[in-house]
């Protein structure tokens, strides 16, 4: 059955929404330069203190349970107010949770930092995914239908190379100012995007879903009700039942990519942190170029849309593979380096791909009142399995000297269960072609 295309008749012109576009890519870049130093200085720190795989892993244990328990409030806050409200009652949250952070940290020692540490990722955890789910629900508030893959490809461009900045920046100002300095330059970096997006205007539509939200009652009842609606509507739709399928399992083994390179490259190859900085430039990289290229292209709807999805997995899948090859083989750690942010550079450039054609995707045939709830459930669906991923990667690598067979292993399984949903996949598409 054909699906429904969503309403889109809201008028931005191209002009406002390329000033959108410009706004969204400066706050994405400031944000993510500072969050990835943050989060680069902070695995860093615990790595060299507790030498646990865990240390660039305990970010993928807390966002995952923490999206889980707040999933239907927050899908429901976000297609039930303004999003410029609820994206200021956000950030001004984590602005106050990051000069709370900044006062109490120095006050720990040792292990017991880690009781500030987790405290603030929880908030930081809550208010990305309400920030994140509210930018994808809030598309056609900020442009036309045209300048969504131009929107979403160039606000990736700007995360990519903050990718590629952060790393060299990161280590280097690590030395300078301590974790402290961290701290205080992420408070400054989410106040400049806290006022880039209070600049920035969101055209409602004229009739407008938020209208009666400040009468309706909020009871534990209507939120579940209202949540289930979403529920039903995606149970409907083969292809997100199908892309659930795939992702949960991708996420699920890429995890091992995520903790194991530091891990592997740091304690059981002996190549100290360089190695580990240049395959995340080679990372950011990748993504960068994927990114870009999307964002030259013109947007092509759904044409081709099974190719364009299946084609950047099975990239993806292989790359695992050789990740794993190369990590069994006797190298320098200049050998590492260089074979080694090739071969994530190929990955990432898949994966943004992957990412960026599914998010247009949804933002085309997902109606706009149901978008938050839809984004919000696939984000948390799609990243709850990761706990038990980092939990049970860190046992296995800490437990083996061969860290690279296990990414092997990993790339061979990905690349069966991807041929596997192949034909699914393909009668998913055509049964939902418009």
């Amino acid at each position: 059955m054909a699906i429904k295309q969503p309403d889109l008749t809201i008028n931005i012109s191209n002009h406002q929404s390329s000033l959108q576009i410009f706004k969204a890519a400066a706050s994405n870049f400031i944000s993510s330069l500072s969050g990835k130093m943050f989060t680069f200085g902070l695995g860093l720190m615990l790595l060299d203190e507790t030498h646990s795989a865990i240390s660039f892993g305990i970010n993928m244990i807390i966002s995952p349970i923490v999206g889980l328990l707040c999933l239907v409030p927050i899908g429901n806050l976000i297609d039930t107010y303004p999003h410029k409200t609820v994206l200021t009652g956000s950030l001004t949250a984590r602005t106050l949770a990051l000069i709370l952070f900044a006062a109490s940290i120095n006050l720990f020692t040792a292990t017991a930092k880690l009781i500030p540490i987790v405290l603030f990722l929880i908030i930081d955890a809550i208010s990305t995914n309400i920030n994140d789910t509210c930018y994808s629900a809030a598309t056609h508030e900020l442009v036309n239908a045209h300048n969504i893959q131009r929107l979403s490809s160039l606000t990736q461009s700007a995360i990519s190379l903050s990718s590629i900045l952060s790393p060299a920046l990161g280590v280097g100002l690590y030395s300078l100012v301590g974790f402290s300095g961290f701290v205080i330059l992420e408070i400054v970096a989410t106040l400049a995007s806290f006022g880039i997006m209070l600049t920035m205007k969101f055209h409602y539509h004229a009739t407008n879903q938020f209208a009666n939200s400040q009468h309706a009652p909020v009871t534990s009842h209507s939120q579940f009700a209202k949540f289930h609606s979403g529920l039903n509507y995606m149970r409907s739709r083969t292809m997100i039942k199908i892309t659930i399928l795939l992702s949960v399992i991708l996420n699920f083994l890429y995890t091992a990519v995520t903790i194991g390179i530091p891990y592997i490259l740091k304690d059981q190859l002996h190549t100290g942190n360089g190695p580990i900085g240049v395959l995340e430039t080679g990372s950011a990289i990748g993504m960068l170029l994927g990114s870009l290229l999307l964002t030259l292209l013109p947007p092509t709807g759904q044409k081709r849309l099974f190719l364009k999805l299946i084609i950047p997995v099975l990239i993806l899948d292989s790359q695992i593979l050789l990740l794993g090859v190369l990590f069994m083989t006797s190298q320098s750690p200049t050998g590492y380096a260089l074979l080694g942010s090739f071969i994530m550079g190929i990955l990432a450039f898949a994966l943004v791909i992957l990412n960026i054609t599914f998010q247009v995707y949804l933002q085309q045939t997902v109606p706009t009142k149901l978008l938050g709830r839809v984004v919000a459930t696939l984000t948390t669906v799609n990243s709850s399995i990761m706990p038990i991923g980092t939990l049970m990667f860190t046992l296995i690598f800490q437990s083996t000297t061969h860290g690279g067979l296990v990414l092997i292993i990993n790339g061979i399984l990905l690349l069966v269960y991807t041929l596997l949903l192949l034909r699914p996949l393909n009668q998913a598409i055509h049964s939902e072609q418009p």
